[in-house]
């Protein structure tokens, strides 16, 4: 087996190691932080249970300049507060900071519209018979917008996997710095082969496991 083949195995494992980590804890607090957010901004849209149009309009804005700021520039930008969180600034872990910060605007948008998809009829239904807005939102929404919050999840999973990958090119660690440092720096062409290689199994199994998951829950409407 020839020796530059010998030192990608070598690399490949804990790379992907490192890109599931840090994907996987920051979908994880992106979704503790986007999802009540986007409940919120679903309750106070024009057509929301609670409208605020004045919260609403302004919180909008704030969420669409988060979304629409490239990544790479957003990770320089919060490098103190990973810093001051993490004691560092390098590395999977402090990664995780700017890429939950990253996705969490992603997320609110994606449950503000899985909750607006959600019939009207049986939100009607709900308030008749004395539901509150949080236990409609609890009871009612989410149950019913489930399907389409899975597929916007397996969505967000599949950013971040690329974020992370970016991340790499200023000491995120993961396949993306794999790619790069050993790959692009060194002109060891099979080393970044087998990084995409990797990052886009990763994305196909990811967008398997959703749109499956996604399909078994409408099934059982």
């Amino acid at each position: 087996m020839p020796e530059k083949f010998m030192a990608v195995l070598v690399l490949l494992p804990a790379s992907t190691l490192e890109t599931l980590y840090m994907t996987l804890v920051s979908t994880l607090l992106a979704c503790v932080l986007g999802f009540p957010l986007g409940a919120f901004l679903y309750s106070a849209s024009p057509a929301g249970l609670h409208s605020r149009p004045i919260i609403y309009n302004a919180l909008s804005r704030v969420v669409n300049i988060l979304r629409s700021l490239p990544f790479i520039i957003l990770m320089i930008l919060l490098i103190p507060l990973s810093r001051f969180i993490i004691g560092t600034s390098i590395g999977p872990t402090a990664v995780i900071i700017p890429l939950s910060i990253a996705a969490a605007p992603f997320v609110a948008r994606i449950s503000e519209s899985a909750l607006s998809e959600v019939d009207n009829g049986v939100i009607t239904a709900a308030k008749a018979m004395g539901s509150s807005n949080m236990q409609i939102i609890r009871k009612v929404l989410i149950p019913e917008a489930l399907p389409a919050l899975v597929s916007g999840l397996a969505l967000t999973i599949i950013n971040l996997i690329g974020y992370s990958a970016m991340a790499g090119a200023i000491g995120g660690g993961g396949l993306g710095s794999l790619a790069i440092n050993y790959g692009y720096y060194r002109f060891r062409m099979e080393v970044t082969i087998a990084a995409v290689i990797i990052i886009l199994i990763i994305v196909e199994l990811v967008q398997f496991v959703g749109t499956a998951i996604s399909r078994r829950l409408l099934s059982k409407r």
